[in-house]
């Protein structure tokens, strides 16, 4: 029976996609209203401790990753306990209960580094096939995968969060497009499901998801290997737009 939190690899990878040390992210909590943030509430969050911020924690993470927090891994209605953080606040921390074991599951990280993202769209507008192109980290911990666009590699947003069984791996998208692009900001989201290449350096499979025009749409979504670190040096040097194919 495994005892520990899970990792919250969500609001890791949104933090290496932002290129900040635990450190500075918690530099721009401070700025941002969280004032009592500190290096070790950063690894708390990272290491699945507390599972759900205060009220002025919350706000100043959607302010400074620019995500809902519901995207950074905080899902609500977990069992915890209050922990008094000394300050004046409080944050929610795991309740150390049993967790079930979910069976056996690829080697930690084997898929973590930085991809490329890269899908298919139909314009109905525009009466043409677009692609969207965004350099990504991805984080793994056991069958668990979350992606995030790195900041500077688009003008838009793309997350994912997926599970993998064998070479298949399922889950969900949400895009926040460019504000001052065509689609003026619009967030989009569905279903995907992707199959890993004997190499496991390519992941091709397909996205569904709703149109402008409340109709169900698909096409198809790849992600390439680039590189299998997540070091600060490495996702500065991803962080601008991928080349144009």
């Amino acid at each position: 029976m495994n005892t520990q939190p899970r990792p919250n690899t969500a609001f890791r990878a949104a933090r290496l996609a932002l290129r900040l040390s635990q450190d500075e992210l918690a530099e721009r909590m401070r700025e941002a209203g969280a004032a009592s943030t500190t290096k070790r509430t950063i690894q708390r969050y990272e290491s699945g401790e507390i599972v759900n911020p205060r009220p002025a924690s919350a706000r100043a993470l959607e302010v400074v990753t620019r995500l809902p927090v519901s995207s950074l891994g905080f899902p609500a209605g977990v069992d915890a306990v209050v922990v008094d953080d000394g300050r004046g606040g409080h944050d929610l921390e795991v309740r150390r209960s049993p967790v079930p074991a979910t069976g056996p599951a690829r080697p930690q990280g084997g898929y973590s580094g930085v991809w490329l993202s890269r899908y298919e769209y139909f314009s109905s507008s525009r009466g043409e096939t677009y692609a969207g192109l965004h350099n990504v980290v991805l984080i793994q911990h056991g069958d668990r995968l979350t992606v995030r666009s790195l900041q500077g590699s688009a003008a838009s947003t793309l997350t994912m969060d997926l599970t993998v069984e064998g070479n298949v791996l399922t889950g969900t998208w949400t895009e926040q497009t460019d504000p001052h692009g065509h689609y003026k900001g619009a967030r989009y989201h569905g279903a995907i499901q992707l199959l890993a290449e004997p190499t496991g350096r390519r992941l091709a499979g397909k996205w569904l998801g709703f149109g402008k025009d409340m109709d169900v749409n698909t096409g198809p979504w790849t992600l390439t290997f680039q590189d299998p670190s997540t070091s600060k040096a490495t996702l500065t040097k991803y962080a601008r737009p991928p080349a144009v194919e």
